[in-house]
């Protein structure tokens, strides 16, 4: 199954040149997790009882040839919780998170934890947010569809008069 993927933004930065950055970086993402290896190792990757370290180390090497680095220190240093993203990348004056989820997407709220932390972190506008299309927590489960769950919940925030300082988000569904 492609690694699909939805975007939304903020139409007053959808044509500036960091969005455009941005969605170049997103565009060879993309690419990559649809060539037919990484396809291979994110299915492997998203089976029960896997964690979401195991779908990052299927692309963390495409991930850093794109300059993003993993579990970036010092984005929330003005923070006590001790938030941390799972990769960081610099793109002009502001920056890319990239989260990747598997088990816990939508049932401890993940997803809105990742779109949170982007939304307060001062060095990144950006989101990239990797979820899977179908999540099994074992064998027998009927899949939930967290992709599409995740796509209704984050466009929300994209509704005119709903907009936070979060630009954009890429959502993947692999």
């Amino acid at each position: 199954m492609a690694t699909q993927r939805t975007i939304y933004q903020q139409d007053e930065y959808a044509e500036n040149h960091e969005s455009r950055a941005v969605r170049d970086i997103s565009d060879k993402l993309l690419a990559h997790l649809n060539t037919g290896d990484a396809l291979e190792l994110m299915l492997a990757a998203n089976l029960p009882g896997t964690s979401s370290a195991e779908v990052q180390a299927t692309f963390l090497p495409f991930a850093t040839e794109l300059g993003f680095t993993s579990e970036a220190k010092g984005l929330f240093l003005e923070y006590e919780n001790k938030l941390r993203p799972d990769y960081f990348r610099p793109i002009g004056g502001l920056g890319i998170l990239l989260e990747v989820e598997r088990g816990k997407t939508t049932t401890n709220n993940m997803d809105l934890l990742d779109f949170w932390k982007c939304h307060l972190c001062k060095r990144a506008d950006y989101l990239f947010l990797m979820v899977p299309q179908a999540l099994k927590h074992n064998d027998t489960m009927t899949p939930k569809r967290e992709y599409n769950s995740v796509v209704k919940r984050l466009e929300t925030f994209f509704v005119p008069g709903n907009s936070t300082n979060v630009r954009a988000v890429h959502i993947f569904g692999y």
